[in-house]
């Protein structure tokens, strides 16, 4: 059995919104590549994904399957920041790229449901509603700093701008890992 511990669990949801504000500018370069059919295709998929999800509602809404399926999620992301710092920037790394996202966001749904069963008190849900809306407000003015700055250092190639950002979206996800794992504790 486990159990959610808020003091962890607040930094987590902070952090993770901050990688979301960091991140949600690059997508649109990280994914040109792709043709339109791709993002049908993939919103269909993501659609039966997210049926599938909820059809197991009945055995996985608890803190021990949302710890697993909360760090599962962090590590595809960890894995997709990865591969396209290590792997050159081709139609197949965007495609990588999206359907990593893509599987993150078949929990979507199921995750904040049962954040929402877990926490339980109105004050803890806006606690985290609140720190998630600042980390994601902090997380596009970091990013729009970062762009700035790399263009008045003269980087101003888009995929050379997003392919930096990495660098800084592979430690807020390590970070986000850490604070994951340390926000359960297993109880006998």
């Amino acid at each position: 059995m486990f159990t959610l511990i808020p003091f962890w669990f607040l930094p987590y949801k902070f952090f993770n919104s901050l990688f979301l504000g960091l991140s949600v500018g690059a997508v649109f370069i990280l994914y040109a590549p792709l043709e339109p059919s791709v993002y049908s295709l993939g919103g269909v998929v993501l659609a039966m994904g997210m049926l599938l999800v909820a059809r197991l509602y009945h055995m996985i809404l608890t803190a021990k399957w949302f710890f697993r399926i909360s760090l599962f999620v962090e590590g595809v992301l960890l894995l997709a920041i990865c591969y396209f710092l290590f792997k050159p920037y081709t139609y197949q790394t965007a495609l990588i790229i999206y359907a990593g996202y893509q599987v993150t966001f078949v929990f979507g749904s199921y995750l904040v449901r049962v954040e929402t069963l877990l926490l339980g008190k109105d004050t803890l849900l806006t606690q985290v509603d609140t720190l998630k809306q600042l980390g994601y407000l902090l997380g596009m003015g970091i990013s729009y700093l970062f762009y700035r700055m790399l263009a008045y250092c003269g980087i101003s190639d888009p995929q050379e701008e997003v392919y930096a950002l990495h660098f800084l979206l592979a430690a807020v996800e390590i970070l986000v890992i850490f604070l994951i794992v340390k926000s359960f504790k297993r109880v006998t």
